[in-house]
């Protein structure tokens, strides 16, 4: 466990409960897909002395005297950034990717401008344009989705609605894509219509990172990622673009929607990148994509029905309404027996957001725990028993057994960062 001697002497009350977090963490099979284990080191930079300084504007050229160490920790993670991602140009300073992605509407939209990205019932992000987010509600979205039959981006679909409606900003990726994104396509849309095109790649920048999903570089204008999920950061947010862009992304973030950077996820971020330049951290990619791929074929093979038939990243999507049993009462049966997921909403769901079909699923975090193929298929496993459990009516028994083999599992494995 981590060491908070001065935290449980001044407020007890919070140590209990990270102590507890920390328990809960270490004792569950966690496969939220924006969720992973950091470091001790990723930890420790993000609990820094950093927190107590403020340094708006960039390195060089800030507004705040005391800047000796701050400037040159932010240069480590933008050149780090760079280094990892193969760009001209990046911007650690977003607090969180719906900043970022606000920052590039702020740098090359007007209020009321089309922008196009991928619906959210259909695996987009609220900030691509969705209804109930500011982007929706400030500029004019358009929206693409998946095909019924495939669960997948028809492109020519999306060069359609391009054509007919003519965005300046083009959103690729999104938060429940279990398939490759298809940046060159998109990449030849936008030009064709004007567009500046952002790659969204949240969910898989670790995989890029580590070279198991193909780069958006050299194909978008800008890219956008959050750094924890699959870069095994802490939760930031990271701008990248050419050379071109640049001026407007810095611009856009400061001062045009925020103030000081958080130097303490400043330092985390440049560890985060640091660590993803290792020989390892591919290794680790390419796990997260053999264990998701595992996993995804075990609950196949067990009847459950995964949007678009599989994965080729970390993210499984899958569609309960064969089974009988809603996402969100699978997902609250689940966690009950120790295995973390979270419901969702699948493509062309009948059911409402917040009690939808489905279950959206990730192996980032198991893969950093050390787990693999043959764990990946107990977990299917286990999942299986206990959605046939709940759709029987009698589920208490069968989810305190999964519980238990749950812990005895767990108990195999460190715990990043804490062990």
């Amino acid at each position: 466990m981590t060491h908070t001697s001065a935290l449980d002497a001044v407020d007890s009350e919070i140590a209990d409960l990270i102590h507890s977090e920390e328990a809960r963490q270490a004792d569950t099979i966690r496969l939220i897909a924006s969720e992973n284990y950091v470091s001790k080191a990723v930890l420790e930079a993000t609990g820094t002395v950093l927190t107590n300084k403020y340094s708006e504007g960039y390195p060089g050229k800030r507004y705040y005297e005391g800047q000796q160490f701050i400037d040159p920790i932010e240069q480590l993670a933008i050149d780090r950034a760079k280094s990892v991602f193969g760009v001209d140009h990046a911007n650690v300073q977003p607090y969180s990717g719906s900043p970022a992605n606000l920052a590039i509407y702020l740098a090359f939209l007007k209020p009321g401008d089309t922008v196009l990205g991928m619906a959210l019932p259909m695996g987009g992000h609220l900030t691509h344009g969705w209804s109930v987010s500011a982007t929706g509600t400030w500029f004019n979205p358009v929206r693409y989705g998946v095909r019924q039959d495939t669960g997948r981006v028809d492109m020519d679909e999306v060069r359609e609605i391009a054509l007919r409606e003519r965005p300046k900003l083009i959103f690729s990726g999104g938060t429940a894509i279990p398939r490759t994104i298809d940046f060159p396509a998109f990449a030849e849309i936008a030009r064709e219509v004007g567009a500046v095109l952002v790659a969204d790649i949240a969910h898989i920048a670790g995989l890029i990172a580590g070279g198991a999903h193909p780069s958006p570089v050299g194909h978008a204008d800008v890219i956008s990622t959050t750094t924890h999920k699959t870069l095994r950061g802490p939760r930031g947010a990271m701008l990248m673009s050419n050379e071109e862009h640049a001026k407007a992304i810095d611009k856009a973030v400061f001062p045009g929607l925020q103030g000081g950077p958080h130097n303490h996820t400043t330092a985390a971020i440049a560890v985060a990148l640091k660590e993803a330049s290792q020989p390892e951290f591919r290794t680790y990619a390419q796990q997260v994509v053999s264990n998701a791929q595992a996993l995804g074929e075990e609950l196949a093979s067990r009847g459950f029905d995964l949007v678009s038939g599989g994965t080729d990243n970390h993210l499984l999507l899958i569609d309960l309404t064969s089974k009988g049993v809603s996402g969100k009462v699978a997902a609250k049966a689940l966690d009950a027996a120790g295995i973390e997921t979270n419901y969702n909403t699948v493509p062309f769901d009948p059911r409402k957001p917040f009690d939808p079909s489905g279950l959206r699923l990730g192996a980032a975090a198991i893969t950093s725990r050390g787990l693999g193929v043959e764990e990946a298929k107990a977990v299917g496993g286990w999942m299986d028993e206990v959605v046939t459990a709940v759709a029987k009516g009698d589920a208490d028994a069968t989810i305190a057994k999964v519980r238990a083999e749950v812990s005895a599992l767990t108990g195999k494995f460190p715990t990043p960062g804490l062990d």
